[in-house]
């Protein structure tokens, strides 16, 4: 049985990914909650879910040491990040007055533009909260069984602006068309979250559980 950590940094939405994963895991996958070192880089597969702020977020990374856990990981094993966790491995992101972020991904993250109005004349609420489409830019095993333009579930003011267009695997239109998720290697991480988007988001953590890298 292979086991998987969802990383727990102290500031994320922990149950809901969890339960998420032991649904589609059958038995076949361990499912972990850990801020562990040893742990984490003992695991097949690790998950790195987020919601909130980037700054605590990278404070709390830091100060348990799991900043370079997860730079580690990246290299050895399939890696998801979900929301802050796709945000955080950029260079930096524009929140909280500038944040370094893991420069995983070169790139930044930048908040959406107030005012802006949509094809009906409508103004973009921000945060972008509530079910978009996903169009996917390539192929990966991740998308298997997953409609192009499929429906997924966002809660972001923020956004990630990839410098490689070989690194953008989804795209979405909100105020902007921006990228919802991002691949590259063994990593594959989303804007969206997956937990909370019903079939789309469950079969995509189950093909998680099932990539071989």
């Amino acid at each position: 049985m292979s086991i998987v950590v969802v990383l727990d940094y102290g500031t994320s939405n922990l149950r809901s990914v969890t339960k998420a994963l032991e649904f589609v895991a059958e038995n076949k996958h361990q499912i972990i909650v850990s801020d562990q070192q040893e742990q984490i880089l003992a695991a097949d597969r690790v998950v790195f879910p987020g919601q909130g702020a980037i700054g605590q977020c990278m404070t709390s990374l830091k100060e348990k040491g799991l900043d370079d856990v997860v730079r580690e990981c990246i290299n050895i094993k399939p890696f998801l990040g979900l929301c802050l966790g796709l945000q955080s491995l950029l260079d930096e992101s524009d929140e909280d007055g500038g944040t370094k972020g893991l420069g995983i991904i070169p790139g930044r993250v930048i908040r959406f533009k107030d005012n802006v109005k949509d094809e009906h004349g409508c103004i973009c609420k921000i945060p972008h909260m509530g079910w978009n489409q996903v169009y996917q830019m390539k192929k990966h095993p991740l998308w298997k069984g997953i409609e192009d333009g499929a429906r997924f579930y966002f809660v972001h003011s923020y956004y990630v602006q990839p410098e490689n267009k070989n690194d953008i695997a989804a795209k979405t239109d909100y105020a902007a068309e921006f990228t919802s998720a991002a691949a590259r290697d063994n990593i594959f991480a989303t804007q969206f979250h997956p937990e909370k988007s019903q079939k789309a988001g469950l079969t995509l953590l189950k093909n998680f559980l099932s990539w071989k890298v």
